[in-house]
This record gives C-alpha cells, sequence and structure tokens, in this order.
C-alpha cells in the first residue's frame, strides 16, 4: 500500500517533492492511515486539527489524540476551536457548511502564514461515490457527478488554497485493512454509525443495497468517476473558453474608482445553446444559481433594466449588455475645495469646476444621490431629476447606485460630482468670489 500511495502522488502531483504539506488529521481511521502513509514515504508535515465542539468530551478527546500523534512524528501541531452552532445560527447556514468554511479559512490562513505547500485530506475512493450520490440527488450537474476531484483550488480571504486528496486511490476496506496490520491507533466518532445524516445513510443503508443487487458496484462506480472526471475536463476546457470570449470589461464614464464592471452582450446570451446551461456555467462564478438563470432568461429580450442581487455580486441588464459587478460600497471620492481668483481655467473633463462663492452657502456636504433630488444642469433651463439626468448619460442601475452629489448648507445640489455642475452656481459678469471644487484621484 506504501508503494501505491508514493507511486499514486508522484503520478497525480499530489505532495511537492521537498516541500511542507499541511494534513487535515481529524483522529479518525482515514486520516490517521494518511499520516502514518506520509511518515513512512518522507513527506514533510505539519498537521491541523479542527474542535468544532459539536460532540462535548469527544471533540476534547479526539484533539489531545491528534496532538499526541503529531508529537510522535515530530510535526508541528496547529489546532483551532470553534461554537460551530453559534457561527452557523449567525450566518444562516447548516452545521456541516459552517465546519466546513471555518475548516477551510483555517487552512487557508496556515498555508498563506506558514508557507505550506497544500493541505491534504483522506477522502478515500468510498468517499467520492457517496458524493456522486447526494450530488446525484441535489441535482448539482456535471461538476458535482465527477465525486470527489484528486486537485480543489479555492480562493479564501484573497489567497489561494491548493487542497490535495492523496487517499482516493484507496478503498475503505484497504484503509480500514492497513490500520489493523500497522496497529494504528485511532479515534472513533460514534456519529458516522448513525443513519441521521445524508451521507451516513448513503453508506450505511444505500451501498449495502447496491452492492447486493450489483455485486460489482465499486469497481464499476470507479470507473464511472473516472469516466466522468474525464468528460468534465473536456467539458470546462469548452466553458472556459467561453468565459474568456463573452465576459469582457465594461467600461464606465464614472470619473472615479468604483467596482469594476464585467458585460456580456445580450444577443450572445440569446445565441447560447443549449441557452439555460450555458448560461449557468457562464455565471456560476458570481454566485447565480438555476433558478436566476430562468429568471434572468425571461428578462433577456425586454432589457427591463431591473437589478438581480446574489450573494457576491449584481446584475442588471441594459443597453444590449447584461453588466455585473461587485456588491461592494464606492468609496466616496475624495474632492478639495479652495477659494480661486479671475480669470479661471474650464476643465472640460467634469473633474473641477468653479462656482460662484457668493451663491453657495457654506459648509458643502458629499452624499450619495436620492431618489427624488432635483437640480439644474449646467447651461439648461429648468431643474430635472438627477435620477433622469443619470439615465440621460446611458448609466445602469448598477452605476447610477455608485453616483454622488455634493450639496451647500441650504441643502441644494451644487454639483453631480464629476458629472454636472449646478447652472444656478455659474460665475457671471458679477462675480466676486470664487470657490474652485476639485476631484482628486483615490489613491488604495
Amino acid at each position: 500500500m506504501l508503494e501505491r500511495f508514493k507511486n499514486h502522488s508522484a503520478q497525480q502531483h499530489l505532495l511537492p517533492e521537498g516541500r511542507e504539506v499541511l494534513l487535515a488529521v481529524s483522529g479518525g481511521r482515514d486520516s490517521v492511515a494518511m499520516a502514518d502513509l506520509c511518515h513512512r514515504a518522507g513527506v514533510k508535515f505539519a498537521i491541523a486539527h479542527c474542535n468544532f465542539g459539536l460532540r462535548p468530551g469527544d471533540c476534547d478527546r479526539d484533539e489531545a489524540f491528534v496532538r499526541g500523534l503529531a508529537g510522535r512524528y515530530g510535526a508541528e501541531m496547529h489546532t483551532e476551536r470553534y461554537d460551530t452552532r453559534a457561527y452557523a445560527a449567525a450566518h444562516g447556514q447548516g452545521i456541516e457548511e459552517a465546519a466546513r468554511e471555518l475548516r477551510y479559512a483555517f487552512f487557508a490562513r496556515l498555508c498563506r502564514e506558514r508557507g505550506y505547500a497544500c493541505v491534504a485530506t483522506a477522502h478515500h475512493r468510498d468517499d467520492a461515490v457517496e458524493t456522486f450520490f447526494l450530488n446525484l440527488f441535489r441535482g448539482t450537474g456535471l461538476e458535482g457527478l465527477r465525486g470527489i476531484p484528486l486537485h480543489s483550488k479555492f480562493n479564501i480571504q484573497n489567497s489561494e488554497l491548493h487542497v490535495v486528496r492523496p487517499m482516493l486511490c484507496f478503498s475503505r476496506g484497504e484503509i480500514d485493512a492497513y490500520v489493523a496490520e500497522r496497529d494504528l491507533a485511532y479515534v472513533e466518532d460514534h456519529t458516522n454509525s448513525q443513519p441521521v445524516a445524508q451521507r451516513n445513510r448513503i453508506r450505511l443503508q444505500l451501498m449495502p443495497l447496491l452492492r447486493e443487487l450489483y455485486p460489482g458496484v465499486d469497481a464499476t462506480m470507479e470507473q464511472n468517476l473516472r469516466r466522468l472526471e474525464e468528460t468534465a475536463e473536456v467539458y470546462r476546457s469548452h466553458v472556459d473558453a467561453m468565459r474568456s470570449r463573452l465576459l469582457q470589461p465594461y467600461a464606465s464614464v464614472l470619473p472615479y474608482p468604483h467596482p469594476p464592471l464585467t458585460g456580456v452582450r445580450v444577443e450572445e446570451l440569446l445565441a447560447l445553446a443549449p441557452r439555460r446551461t450555458m448560461m449557468f456555467e457562464l455565471l456560476r462564478g458570481y454566485g447565480v444559481n438555476a433558478a436566476m438563470v430562468d429568471e434572468l432568461i425571461k428578462a433577456l429580450p425586454t432589457e427591463g433594466g431591473q437589478l438581480f442581487h446574489t450573494s457576491t455580486h449584481s446584475l442588471t441588464l441594459h443597453r444590449g449588455h447584461l453588466i455585473i459587478a461587485p456588491r461592494e460600497a464606492a468609496r466616496q471620492p475624495r474632492v478639495e475645495s479652495a477659494e480661486a481668483a479671475l480669470p479661471v481655467r474650464w476643465d472640460r473633463s467634469g473633474r473641477e469646476i468653479y462656482v460662484d462663492g457668493d451663491r453657495v452657502r457654506l459648509p458643502l456636504r458629499m452624499r450619495s444621490w436620492e431618489s427624488g433630488d432635483r437640480f439644474r444642469p449646467f447651461g439648461m433651463e429648468g431643474s430635472r431629476l438627477v435620477s433622469d439626468f443619470l439615465s440621460g448619460l446611458g448609466l445602469s442601475r448598477l452605476e447610477r447606485q455608485w453616483v454622488w452629489v455634493m450639496e451647500d448648507g441650504g441643502g441644494s445640489i451644487v454639483w453631480v460630482v464629476g458629472l454636472r455642475a449646478d447652472e444656478r452656481t455659474r460665475i457671471t459678469d458679477i462675480t466676486k468670489k470664487i470657490l474652485q471644487l476639485t476631484l482628486l484621484p483615490t489613491h488604495n
């Protein structure tokens, strides 16, 4: 088994030679076997253990066991404790989702701070089969049906986490036999034998039934997962090429920093086939789910301009484009005010304006524009709603939410910042005092 482990890891480039790896060790049979195989294979490693506080008494026992295991191997030990139930409730998550989020954030931080090459988890072949059935019944599509990949990369807290799974070449039975042969101590999670969680029910009830009906199901599923992984590679290549071709930066007329915009032409979306599947793959990275894809497809012909929100992004249809932006608040622009002397230089870019200082009531303040705001655009007769002015400039609803106005002490809008000054404050032949307002570059 050791030779299979070493050959498999080398062929699949799982454990970088000469670099330290972080092993995720719970203390159960699978992770104990992985630690022992890594030790015997000469892999340099540290150990990470998460105490989720979900099984009073047992969690502390597991942590103490893993700490002793790390000591026996001379490996550095990292552990962290969580109130997982409180975290799940605060974030509106299930326990499993919360634990996964906490665990991967911990691993990402350790890899970033300590320079570990990757995190190795002890998922094995039976886990991959169980994941296939879980995802099949959840309807996750082709990506989910490939089970558990050998490599995964996640962007967590602005750093990339590389996760490898060197035990996927072994079955649960082979790992059990190895642990018995090596007489390895481990801790047992008694909840694994309770048919409560969906994964446990698949392992304890569905798989025995399938083995009874189809005696060769384990070998068959191993082949199926390999074919699905290869099919997924072809599919991913096509989807990646589609994303690179269709998703492009979308230029805005806003003259100050704002969240980046991405756009895709509506005519390109309408030409996708099969449209629903391809739109889902194109947009899934922005948090779009299948239900929202259906809503977007209905809205495509109308380009109604409504906003669609995911947990991470906002989307809108505007002037032949689907525009996408992160759900971030735009930073307030920096504006400098100073008195100026006649004659003045007019700045045609709109980043600098000169107003009659006697027609402006100090102090000036900056705020986001609001529904119902009115001003008199420079060079025009009569007032206009700021919302109508922004629509006339061709700004999408996404861009409009990042527009700022400057108003004086009397509540009158002096400037739609960077876009248009108010006519009522213009300099005339009788102007005695000039106030210069300058939009400054924003530095990170």
